[in-house]
C-alpha cells in the first residue's frame, strides 16, 4: 500500500499552530510569574509596628518586614553594643536574649518577636555596676579585640543559665542525671561563639568564677 505524505501546506499548518501556541504559554507564564513577583515583592516591602521590651524598657518600632533583630537593635534603637560579624549566625557576635533565652539576632526577623523581651549588652551592666560575667571577663582578661565579647558575655549568661536548667549539651555524660559544670560543659555550649583573637582559655576562667560565685 502506498504511504499517503501529508502535503506542504499540512506542514505549514501545523508548524503555524505550533508556534502560536508555543507564543501563547510564553506570554501568559509571564504575565502569571509577574504578577506573582508583585505580589511576593508587596509582601516582602510591607512594614509592621512591634512592641519590645528591650533592656527592661518597652519600645515601638516600626520596620520593614525584613528587618532582623541585629538591625533593629542597632540601626533603630542605636544599641551598637551587639555586634554584626559574619552575619549569617556561625561568629556569635550578634548573641542576645530574648525571654531568657540566647539567640544569633541576625538571623531572627524583628517582626518575630514582637511582644518579648529582649536583653542586650548594654542591659546586663553598664560601667560602676557591670553584671558580675563583665566583671569575670576584665578580671580574667577574656577579651582583647574585644568585638565578639558583647556575645560571649550575653552567651555565658544563658549558659549557666542552661545549666542550672538541667539542659543538656552534646558532652553530657548522664542525661537523667543534673547536668554538671565542667570545662568541657562550657566549652561544648560555648563553641558558637568565636574569638578570633583566641582568649578561651581566659574566657572559661571567667564562667567558672561566676558559676563558682553562684553556687
Amino acid at each position: 500500500m502506498e504511504a499517503i505524505m501529508p502535503s506542504i501546506n499540512q506542514f505549514e499548518l501545523s508548524r503555524r499552530n505550533l508556534l502560536i501556541s508555543s507564543a501563547a504559554t510564553l506570554a501568559a507564564t509571564t504575565v502569571a510569574g509577574d504578577a506573582t513577583a508583585q505580589s511576593t515583592g508587596d509582601l516582602m516591602t510591607q512594614a509592621s509596628t512591634l512592641s519590645l521590651k528591650v533592656n527592661g524598657q518597652v519600645r515601638d518600632l516600626d520596620v520593614d518586614n525584613r528587618t532582623t533583630l541585629l538591625d533593629a537593635l542597632r540601626e533603630h534603637l542605636h544599641l551598637t553594643g551587639t555586634k554584626k560579624g559574619c552575619d549569617h549566625g556561625q561568629c556569635g557576635a550578634c548573641t542576645v536574649l530574648v525571654d531568657g533565652r540566647r539567640i544569633n539576632s541576625c538571623l531572627s526577623l524583628a517582626v518575630m518577636h514582637d511582644g518579648e523581651a529582649v536583653t542586650t549588652i548594654e542591659g546586663l551592666g553598664q560601667p560602676g555596676a557591670l553584671h558580675p560575667m563583665q566583671a569575670a571577663f576584665v578580671k580574667h582578661d577574656g577579651f582583647q579585640c574585644g568585638y565578639c565579647t558583647p556575645g560571649q558575655i550575653c552567651s555565658s549568661v544563658a549558659v549557666l543559665e542552661e545549666i542550672k536548667a538541667n539542659i543538656p549539651s552534646h558532652v553530657t555524660g548522664d542525661l537523667n542525671a543534673q547536668t554538671l559544670l565542667s570545662e568541657a560543659e562550657i566549652r561544648e555550649r560555648m563553641s558558637g561563639n568565636i574569638c578570633r583573637c583566641g582568649a578561651y582559655s581566659n574566657i572559661v576562667e571567667a564562667i567558672v568564677e561566676v558559676a563558682g560565685t553562684k553556687s
